[in-house]
């Protein structure tokens, strides 16, 4: 049902993150006049950094500059699922919006736990019940559509504006047996398309995969028949979020006979937080590590962090020789139930050769069998393109190329449709989204306990020191403007000698204490020139000994008269 028309009003999109890109995921709608648009933010997600790209950095999000600019006319932040993508910047973000926070009970139960973690008031988290429970917010009503996903209590959103309902599907997947979560209800989503859908703003994730998704529920029986047929030790590992694949995994070991260990961290949490939310209500009993090291090793059952390669997750450290007392043998199983999310093929693949060398039997999903998607392939987009009848889509979620397929496949059902990236703001008031401005927007890294702009240049002289390597110059200089001593040096990431087996050092210093014997009184009493000149020597004599160029820095320290 819409709101009450204003006149002139805008419905404006704009994506923050999660446009042109798989993480990282925050979208703003709003409603009303140009530049007074009343908003609401829609998650607020993370991506994950790398050695090659950003070294060094904890966590990436996104730049929320032009929210903080807007804070006066935002309503509140909605937060679609749990999902690190989703959910993961928001205890770090939230002090620089200071809006209340709407989720439905699982997601609140996560999300009070990352604010707890940071310090955070926690009393801004609002639990709100789903559709056709909504909220009023300004010119716009807001209510959560249950979505099957692959976490418990996924949302996509419904917003009544008074230009039309808006219909954002969040991740979602047409599962109708999902184990644990919402089922999908096809009635559901018809009454959600009954009144009529001014844009439909939709996943893209799996738009290139041309069957039909499968449900959780047909990975049960293949993974129970692989474990109940191993003959040693079982350890599987899935994304930890993954509370049915979990519920799966834990019953499958369970009907073998074998007692449960779950390590983790991030998994052991994700359990609790669905016990207390009440979406997990009968998931098997689990015994500690110390306790399986006393048992037959053909009665354990491992379900361990690390799907992803992360180095400091079970799996990885299991790889590496030994994880809280448990180790693995030749001819125990190793079972990745996940799939390798692009990006993180060189560490999976590091776990796997180790697990190899040790003998252990590794099964990953190249056969389909152990792991499904939680997102909707291609016929089930079409499915809900024909299902809400909107007036118009807007693909999100995806990397640019995914995106702009999609777009092709709602413009060739008769759907106008727009690619929208990251800072693009459209107006979906007409009759199809029209580009109404762009907003600058980037990625805010977490470094440390920092917060810095992806643009500073820590990062970038990170890099440049990484490949590069360091040379230090120290140089002294006395109260009447004279060089006192020799200068020294030191160095970093470089080999200890050049071309004809000379030491590094001792022939940067000797260069440099020649150029300086050599300079003007003029440079001497100028930092910045004696700088200029030193570091240019320092790079000349790496050049030639050892063909690089490395980063040089210089240190002038100057005496005074007493």
């Amino acid at each position: 049902m819409s709101r009450k028309k204003t006149d002139n009003g805008r419905l404006i999109f704009l994506p923050l993150g999660g446009a042109g890109e798989i993480g990282m995921n925050c979208y703003v709608f709003g409603y009303g006049p140009a530049g007074r648009e009343r908003l609401i933010v829609v998650d607020l997600g993370v991506t994950f950094p790398d050695m090659e790209g950003t070294p060094g950095v904890d966590l990436i999000m996104p730049d929320i500059a032009w929210l903080e600019e807007n804070v006066d006319r935002i309503e509140a932040i909605f937060i679609t699922h749990a999902h690190e993508d989703h959910i993961g910047g928001l205890a770090h973000l939230w002090p620089r919006l200071g809006k209340k926070v709407y989720c439905r009970r699982f997601t609140a139960n996560i999300a009070r736990r990352k604010m707890e973690e940071h310090g955070r008031d926690v009393s801004v988290i609002r639990e709100l019940e789903s559709f056709p429970a909504m909220v009023d917010l300004g010119p716009l009503r807001v209510g959560f559509m249950p979505v099957p996903h692959s976490i418990p209590e996924a949302s996509g959103l419904v917003i009544d504006t008074p230009a039309g309902r808006v219909v954002h599907t969040g991740d979602f997947k047409l599962d109708p047996t999902p184990i644990i979560g919402d089922p999908y209800d096809p009635n559901l989503w018809e009454a959600v398309a009954a009144p009529g859908v001014q844009a439909l703003i939709c996943d893209s994730t799996n738009v290139f995969t041309p069957h039909s998704g499968r449900s959780e529920a047909t990975v049960g029986p293949e993974i129970t028949r692989l474990v109940s047929e191993a003959k040693n030790m079982v350890v599987a590992t899935t994304f930890a979020s993954n509370i049915a694949r979990l519920q799966t995994l834990a019953d499958a070991g369970r009907a073998a006979g074998r007692s449960v260990v779950l390590l983790g961290r991030a998994m052991r949490r994700m359990i609790e937080a669905g016990v207390e939310s009440g979406v997990v209500t009968n998931f098997p009993p689990v015994i500690s590590a110390e306790e399986a090291r006393d048992m037959p090793r053909e009665k354990v059952m491992l379900i361990v962090t690390g799907s992803q390669g992360e180095r400091r997750a079970a799996s990885a450290q299991l790889s590496r020789g030994k994880y809280q007392g448990l180790s693995l043998r030749e001819g125990d199983l190793f079972l990745f139930s996940s799939k390798t999310i692009p990006g993180n093929e060189i560490g999976v693949g590091r776990i796997i050769n180790a697990f190899s060398e040790m003998g252990v039997d590794v099964v990953d999903d190249s056969s389909s069998l152990y792991h499904v998607s939680g997102h909707a392939n291609r016929p089930d987009l079409q499915k809900v393109h024909q299902l809400i009848n909107p007036k118009m889509l807007v693909p999100m979620h995806g990397e640019h190329r995914h995106l702009r397929e999609h777009a092709r496949l709602g413009e060739a059902a008769g759907i106008p449709s727009a690619i929208c990236t990251n800072g693009t703001m459209l107006d979906l008031a007409g009759k199809a989204p029209r580009v109404v401005d762009h907003v600058e927007t980037g990625r805010t890294y977490l470094d440390g306990a920092r917060m810095i702009g992806a643009l500073d240049g820590v990062v970038r002289d990170r890099i440049r020191m990484a490949l590069n390597g360091i040379i230090v110059v120290g140089i002294l200089i006395d109260e009447d403007d004279e060089i006192a001593g020799d200068a020294w040096a030191e160095i970093k990431g470089l080999p200890d000698s050049g071309r004809n087996g000379a030491v590094l050092v001792d022939e940067i210093e000797d260069a440099v204490n020649s150029a300086l014997e050599r300079a003007s009184d003029k440079i001497v009493s100028d930092d910045e020139a004696i700088e200029g000149v030193v570091r240019k020597v320092a790079r000349q004599v790496a050049q030639d000994e050892i063909g690089k160029k490395p980063e040089v820095v210089v240190l002038v320290s100057r005496l005074v008269a007493a």
